[in-house]
């Protein structure tokens, strides 16, 4: 089976992808528990495509229930070389129209307290910068 190059995480109101041929349905196991649903592999274009709906077929997961680590996890573990996650969300901005995709280049981090914020723990410290925590390449 040919390289993974691209992992795509839907968001609210994307749990399938169209289009893909070849489609496999993986179910993965990682250390933090299983991810959010089996991962749709397929080519689309000629390139492997690795899919995830982040809230399970459905929208079954609340924000909360996600199984964040366990979704990444899986994603490396098939070896994904990169990651787009999709959100539905709003903006302030009127030149944003629904459906408008926009690549951002920050963020902030309201998910404090609730959530597992590290891959790291049990004896294995790290520290990972989040100053650019997209990638410019995939900005692009």
């Amino acid at each position: 089976m040919s390289e993974i190059e691209l992992g795509i995480i839907g968001g609210s109101g994307l749990y399938n992808m169209t289009g893909l041929s070849d489609v496999e349905e993986r179910q993965v196991e990682t250390p933090f528990g299983a991810p959010s649903d089996t991962v749709t592999i397929g080519t689309l274009h000629g390139r492997r495509v690795a899919f995830l709906p982040r809230h399970g077929r459905g929208h079954v997961l609340t924000p909360s229930e996600v199984p964040y680590r366990a979704n990444i996890y899986a994603m490396k573990s098939l070896g994904v070389r990169y990651l787009v996650a999709v959100s539905a969300c709003g903006s302030l901005r009127e030149d944003y129209a629904p459906g408008h995709i926009v690549v951002p280049d920050q963020l902030f981090d309201f998910t404090k307290g609730g959530r597992a914020r590290s891959f790291f723990g049990e004896g294995l410290v790290a520290h990972i910068s989040v100053a650019d925590p997209f990638s410019p390449e995939l900005s692009r």
